[in-house]
């Protein structure tokens, strides 16, 4: 059996990418499994004791809705492990400042290193090779530095996705072109039990070749996604509606990972 870890509760805050959107779970209608609840099977698996995990993510969230709505409640679950991936629909938005992102960051950061649980700081991709998102790469370096200094000042873990070079392919995105699919979700799931050097049994994934395409072809599936895609995320901006309105966390409490959907709902023992 491999060597067990410290952790026995596992929560994790953020958007989008931590919900886990892009990753669709067969098992759950309109449910998504991604990299976090991967983690989480992962660390459930290599332990003796009793593990459980809470995911307080919601798809959409910016930074500071993130920091007031899910860190008190995380730190209210006792968690002895708790990651962090906030900050990337704010350095979306036009004319936003990747420092003072980073600035409002690490107050969250402060307060969840009050407590005694290992956090881990997710850094965003590289979006060298995408070219939806080419146009902020200097704004996710400039914030992922940022997010460096922060955790070195305060004693956490960084899971490193710009340095992720596996993800930086477009088999391993969606359709939408702004989260990762089911294997991009897998390869970011390796990166975190590195970090977290957590032996574990994923192996890498073997993506598809994209199939040749004519430049006809290429330049429909373009239209296709502005209508599909694209311009309703515009028209949400307009309007200053989001995506994860009227959504609720998908865990909002620690529970088996393995656990049926009642069992998982309910409140968990002292």
């Amino acid at each position: 059996m491999p060597e067990t870890h410290p952790w026995r509760r596992y929560v994790a805050l953020g958007d989008s990418f931590t919900e886990g959107i892009g990753d669709p779970e067969p098992s759950s209608p309109g449910g998504f499994r991604g990299w976090a609840d991967r983690v989480a099977e992962n660390l459930a698996e290599t332990t003796e004791e009793d593990f459980s995990y809470a995911n307080l993510a919601i798809r959409g969230r910016l930074l500071d809705r993130i920091l007031a709505e899910q860190v008190e409640p995380a730190l209210e679950l006792k968690p002895d492990l708790i990651t962090i991936s906030a900050g990337g629909n704010d350095i979306l938005r036009p004319r936003t400042d990747p420092d003072d992102i980073a600035a409002r960051f690490e107050a969250g950061i402060r307060r969840l290193r009050e407590s005694d649980a290992t956090v881990v700081i997710v850094t965003g991709v590289d979006t060298r090779f995408s070219p939806v998102l080419r146009g902020i790469r200097g704004k996710v370096a400039i914030y992922n530095e940022n997010l460096r200094v922060i955790a070195e000042r305060y004693d956490c873990l960084v899971a490193d996705q710009w340095g992720l070079k596996e993800i930086q392919d477009t088999r391993l995105w969606s359709t939408d072109r702004l989260h990762l699919n089911a294997l991009g979700h897998h390869e970011v799931a390796r990166m975190v039990l590195r970090t977290l050097n957590v032996e574990n049994g994923l192996q890498a994934g073997n993506p598809e070749p994209l199939p040749g395409r004519t430049w006809r072809a290429a330049r429909s599936e373009d239209l296709v996604w502005a209508r599909v895609h694209f311009v309703p995320w515009v028209i949400r901006r307009i309007t200053h509606r989001s995506s994860g309105d009227n959504v609720t966390a998908k865990r909002p409490i620690p529970s088996p990972v393995y656990a049926e959907p009642a069992e998982a709902n309910a409140e968990p023992k002292a």
